[in-house]
């Protein structure tokens, strides 16, 4: 490794410093970066995830005291993650300090202490010297780039591409390490989750990855937790069923395996259960946005069950129970996904749960207003701002009976080009909705331009061109239809 060190003042001070591996260097913050959401987690985890390493928990929770202005806070808490490696009886207590010492250079330096940052320096560049003999080194590398990794998870846990991409690096390091293991599962199931979710589709690579990190991290009951849920995403319901009830011998009172058990049993369709269990973790963990949304979940659940049970009543007694019950559990349901939106204003998706329930309970305005707020979120995600106008536009054709309103809402959906099934959906609705209206008025030009407008954005130029001609015939003075079918001529003459 090159000279880390500088004089004082120099660049080349600046310099040394930007070649460090530690937080200050791995571009963490994006904007709008939701900071004390993070602290929150980071002190669930040290309280409730005995698995966690706390040294790096420390670090981060460092490096946010240091974006929020809070420098001798970060200093302390730099104390903290030294303390936890002393107390550590693993191997190369050195090595574990690396990102910690580096940590320490930068904001000595952020404070303009520069002989502090210098000296904190100097014992990065000793630790990287001792480290040449190539095992050393790929321990030390394990070290530094195991707890990036981790960073970026914790960081950008809904978008852990760049996560996946540091695990498989160090991996191809340390490849049976159980912690990075366990790491890389965790990535995977995240990343199948959110394909499935918005794309339709999941390969499920991360079945064998939590299997391998199961058999590594015995004592891993959120691991094995997830293994569950993987099972029962295959139908294989024992396999999973035996994995939840292995864990939870384990950490019977862990919020973070309750959590994945709750959404277990939900999916087993055993909604008191589930109820119960998310509850008795939220009791422990009480501003966890996740958890609310997750009984909140639940309620929704058991509103549709109990809506199905009350059509199939015999008596008008059996109805009036459950038409009260009913009742309750929207107001439940309500009352948890507004808390989960209370806690973390840009949960995109608890907005849309939220906006459906209100539908149920019969409070429309409730329900547009957040569909336009989650619509007003900063930075929203374009598989998220799809989901919201599509459910929008749901609302918009069967509970307002706005053909219009919704026929735009559509529209806007099938403009954002990523390939999800809320666009999939929003494509079929809006051809079925331009045939009837051909269907029933076939000297109408909407239902002919709608075809049009698909067909463009499905680059099938000679069918768009088609159908816009078709449309101009019925509407000669429609200045928008003129222009789309120039422009569609015109890509086609170049």
């Amino acid at each position: 490794m090159p000279d880390l060190t500088g004089g004082p003042g120099d660049e080349s001070l600046l310099t040394s410093l930007g070649k460090l591996e530690c937080h200050f260097t791995w571009k963490l913050v994006k904007e709008k970066t939701d900071i004390d959401d993070i602290e929150e987690r980071l002190h669930d985890q040290i309280v409730f995830l005995p698995s966690a390493q706390s040294h790096r928990l420390y670090n981060l929770l460092a490096y946010t005291s240091y974006l929020k202005g809070e420098r001798t806070e970060a200093i302390r808490r730099l104390q903290r993650a030294e303390e936890h490696i002393q107390q550590s009886e693993s191997f190369g207590t050195d090595i574990k300090k690396t990102v910690t010492l580096s940590n320490y250079a930068w904001l000595y330096y952020y404070s303009n202490e520069l002989t502090n940052c210098q000296s904190y320096l100097k014992e990065v560049e000793a630790i990287y010297k001792k480290s040449k003999s190539c095992s050393v080194h790929n321990s030390l590398l394990t070290e530094v780039y195991g707890e990036q990794a981790w960073t970026l998870l914790t960081f950008h846990g809904r978008s852990p591409e760049k996560a996946k991409a540091c695990f498989e690096k160090v991996l191809a390091i340390d490849p049976d390490n159980p912690d990075l293991n366990s790491g890389y599962a965790i990535v995977m199931y995240r990343l199948e989750s959110e394909e499935r979710y918005e794309y339709g589709t999941g390969q499920y690579k991360s079945l064998e990855c939590l299997k391998r990190a199961v058999k590594l991290n015995q004592s891993d009951s959120v691991i094995k937790a997830l293994l569950g849920l993987k099972y029962q995403c295959f139908g294989q319901r024992e396999e999973g069923m035996q994995m939840i009830e292995a864990a939870l011998k384990q950490t019977p009172d862990s919020p973070y395996l309750l959590r994945y058990v709750a959404k277990f049993y939900r999916r087993e369709g055993m909604i008191e259960k589930a109820i119960a269990v998310a509850k008795k973790a939220l009791s422990q963990t009480p501003t966890s946005s996740s958890l609310h949304y997750l009984i909140g979940i639940c309620y929704s659940k058991k509103v549709n069950s109990l809506i199905k049970s009350a059509r199939s009543a015999k008596s008008s007694k059996a109805t009036d129970t459950y038409t009260q019950l009913i009742k309750e559990t929207i107001s439940y349901a309500i009352f948890h996904f507004e808390k989960a939106i209370e806690i973390q204003k840009r949960f995109a998706i608890a907005h849309i749960e939220l906006a459906n329930m209100y539908v149920k309970g019969q409070h429309p305005e409730k329900a547009e207003n957040t569909f336009l707020k989650a619509l007003a979120i900063e930075n929203l995600k374009p598989e998220d701002k799809q989901e919201i106008l599509f459910q929008l536009a749901l609302y918009k054709q069967y509970q307002n009976k706005s053909e219009s309103e919704a026929i735009e809402h559509y529209k806007n959906v099938l403009l954002i080009p990523n390939t999800t099934k809320a666009r999939m959906f929003s494509k079929q609705n809006l051809e079925k909705m331009a045939k009837n209206i051909i269907q029933q008025d076939p000297s109408d030009a909407t239902g002919f331009a709608l075809l049009g407008f698909i067909y463009q954005l499905e680059s099938d130029t000679e069918q768009a061109i088609e159908y816009y001609k078709k449309a101009r015939e019925r509407d000669r003075d429609n200045e928008e239809y003129l222009n789309v079918l120039c422009s569609l001529q015109l890509s086609i003459n170049n």
